[in-house]
C-alpha cells in the first residue's frame, strides 16, 4: 500500500483571482477547473510534475472568510521547492511576488520567505544537496 499527501486545500476569495495568481504569477499547473453548479468549483493547481496539488477552495461563509490567507497563524507554512533558486527567485520578482526578506543562505539551503496574494506565507528554498 502507497500512501501520500496529494492535494491541500487552499481557502480563496475568489477563484480567478487566486488562477490569476498561482498560474500567472508563480507559474502553477492548471490541472482542473470544473464548474459544480451553484458557484461552485473544483479548481486544483500544481506547481509543477510530481508535486502536491491545491485545490484553491472558495471560502463559503464568514468565518472561512476570516482565514483566508491566514492558514498558517502568520508563520510560513507553505515550502515552494527549486532547483534554481536565483532563477526562480527574479522570476517570481519580476511577476510581482512580494518577497519578505533579501534571499538567504542556511545550512539548509537558499531561502527567501514571500507572501502569496492573501498573505499567506511561503518559503522558496533550494535545499541543500
Amino acid at each position: 500500500m502507497t500512501t501520500r499527501l496529494a492535494q491541500i486545500a487552499l481557502l480563496v476569495r475568489d477563484y480567478d483571482e487566486a488562477l490569476d495568481f498561482y498560474v500567472g504569477k508563480l507559474g502553477f499547473a492548471l490541472i482542473e477547473n470544473t464548474d459544480m453548479g451553484e458557484g461552485k468549483r473544483w479548481v486544483v493547481v500544481s506547481p509543477g510534475d510530481g508535486g502536491s496539488r491545491f485545490l484553491l477552495a472558495r471560502a463559503a461563509d464568514a468565518r472561512q472568510l476570516d482565514r483566508v490567507g491566514d492558514q498558517g497563524g502568520g508563520r510560513v507554512w507553505l515550502f515552494l521547492n527549486t532547483d534554481d533558486f536565483a532563477a526562480d527567485h527574479a522570476r517570481l520578482g519580476a511577476a510581482g511576488v512580494r518577497f519578505l526578506e533579501e534571499p538567504r543562505h542556511e545550512p539548509y539551503g537558499s531561502v527567501a520567505v514571500f507572501e502569496d496574494l492573501y498573505g499567506n506565507r511561503w518559503d522558496l528554498i533550494q535545499p541543500k544537496g
